[in-house]
């Protein structure tokens, strides 16, 4: 058996709202497929979505994370002045960012080479574990793949509005629950992250 490993580099934004809803957007600018946006969706009651903007973004996405619905329609996210502007079909989300949180302050030290090696991930991730409720920087995903996370940034959200299938998603919350996409979830305060996921699978 051959196994591939392939890297995503980019921003994962992770936000929850007063409506239950909890969001994760990422924003990709380096993929082996090129740049693409795609978002994960949990409601209160739990149902889970992804929304997708291709058939294979979808069965890649689909085959490593787990979602009670798949849905394939644009996503587009664009920077504004004060931060991002999410858009689908389904979901409009405007973001504020605001700065860098101590935790992004504490990654910043350790050079970028070495926050993203997958064996840089795999020994702090008991330390994420203890100090990070339902974060992880390695684990299982679907279809028996690999993942590790190197997140060298973190960025505070200040505050959203949107709409989620024609309702209001409300005012900004924590994550909370976390998301339970795969084996682990976002910070659970709201913020941005810039990470490169490093997914390992059979060829």
């Amino acid at each position: 058996m051959t196994l591939v490993r392939e890297r995503f580099t980019g921003r994962i934004a992770g936000v929850g709202s007063s409506s239950g809803v909890r969001l994760v957007v990422g924003r990709w600018d380096g993929s082996p497929w090129g740049s693409f946006a795609d978002v994960m969706v949990e409601d209160a009651a739990g149902h889970r979505v992804l929304l997708a903007p291709s058939e294979r973004v979808r069965d890649f996405v689909a085959a490593t994370y787990t979602f009670d619905e798949h849905v394939v329609e644009p996503v587009a996210v664009e920077d504004t002045a004060d931060g991002w502007r999410v858009s689908t079909p389904s979901l409009s989300l405007r973001l504020v960012v605001g700065g860098r949180t101590p935790l992004g302050a504490l990654l910043g030290l350790v050079p970028d080479r070495v926050a993203t090696a997958p064996a840089w991930c795999s020994a702090v991730d008991p330390v994420a574990r203890l100090a990070l409720r339902g974060v992880r920087t390695r684990g299982t995903a679907g279809n028996d793949r690999r993942e590790w996370y190197g997140a060298t940034s973190v960025d505070a959200v200040r505050s959203i509005a949107g709409r989620w299938r024609d309702v209001d998603l409300g005012s900004l919350a924590p994550v909370d629950p976390p998301c339970r996409f795969g084996f682990s979830s976002t910070l659970r305060r709201p913020s941005v992250t810039q990470v490169v996921t490093t997914i390992e699978r059979s060829a």
